[in-house]
């Protein structure tokens, strides 16, 4: 809701204050072989509602019902014309009631919903059935994310007593960069870390350059998505005392709102008013 990356919702911030319920978006990105796909068709608040326990995003929903987040998909990916139709089901094993501040003004918050949860894929477009581990938190903002940050890098991976460990890097390169360790415990219990030195990753093929906190070598096993603004792979590394597997992700800011990029994002993120 107000999707974050929309060029729409910003060409509408221009004349003032803009309506976040007319640019929802439900993102979905499938990284299999021979199946990917990546959909994020944003549409105005006429084919959006909410509640409590339910989220209408077009021919897409999702619903709480006290137990699972069930996720019904019914989108087309760009820029091929794809579809994707299914129903993705998540089972929290614990409820988080936890948010931070990212920045000192305290108008961007993040927080993890549920850490640790498992997860049950059932598609019929693309044919896909699977389950696994899974991961939900929330970022919310009082204002455009381009008046808070220039760049950050964050992780997040599983420790094999069960915890995740979640460590947010923003303005890495300025000298009072504000950096967040965290442990979120399977006990409901959040510790704060050590985050290792910074070691330096090889620059995307977009040129965005990279981070990752670890107390060893950082080697990049799978790189998921590379764009002029955004980086998403999956590293491995070290950190606590064991080798972990993290998701991981870079933004530039800079290069998100440049008009150039804004004017590139329409053919990845097409509107339905």
């Amino acid at each position: 809701m107000g999707s974050v990356f929309s060029p729409y919702y910003a060409w509408a911030r221009r004349s003032g204050a803009a309506d976040p319920m007319n640019h929802c978006a439900l993102n979905v990105a499938l990284y299999s072989p021979g199946a990917g796909r990546w959909c994020m068709t944003e549409r105005g608040s006429s084919h959006c509602q909410r509640d409590a326990s339910h989220f209408v995003i077009g021919p897409s929903q999702l619903h709480w019902d006290g137990h699972a987040l069930t996720i019904d998909i019914d989108e087309v990916g760009m820029p091929l014309p794809r579809r994707v139709r299914g129903r993705v089901k998540l089972y929290p094993e614990r409820l988080f009631n936890f948010s931070t501040a990212l920045e000192d003004s305290g108008r961007h918050r993040w927080g993890p919903i549920a850490p640790q949860a498992r997860v049950q894929v059932d598609l019929d477009l693309p044919r896909q059935q699977w389950q696994g581990h899974a991961y939900l938190d929330s970022n919310e903002g009082d204002e455009p994310i381009e008046r808070g940050f220039l760049h950050w890098d964050w992780s997040r991976g599983q420790l094999t007593d069960g915890s995740t460990a979640v460590i947010y890097d923003i303005e890495p390169d300025d000298p009072s960069a504000h950096v967040l360790a965290l442990r979120f415990m399977p006990d409901g219990r959040v510790l704060d870390f050590q985050a290792p030195m910074q070691k330096k990753l090889p620059r995307t093929a977009w040129g965005i350059g990279r981070r990752m906190r670890s107390d060893g070598p950082v080697q990049v096993l799978q790189q998921l998505e590379d764009t002029p603004f955004y980086q998403r792979s999956v590293l491995k590394s070290r950190l606590l005392g064991e080798e972990l597997i993290s998701f991981h992700e870079t933004l530039n800011v800079p290069r998100l709102v440049h008009p150039v990029v804004q004017a590139m994002l329409p053919w990845r993120m097409p509107r339905r008013p």
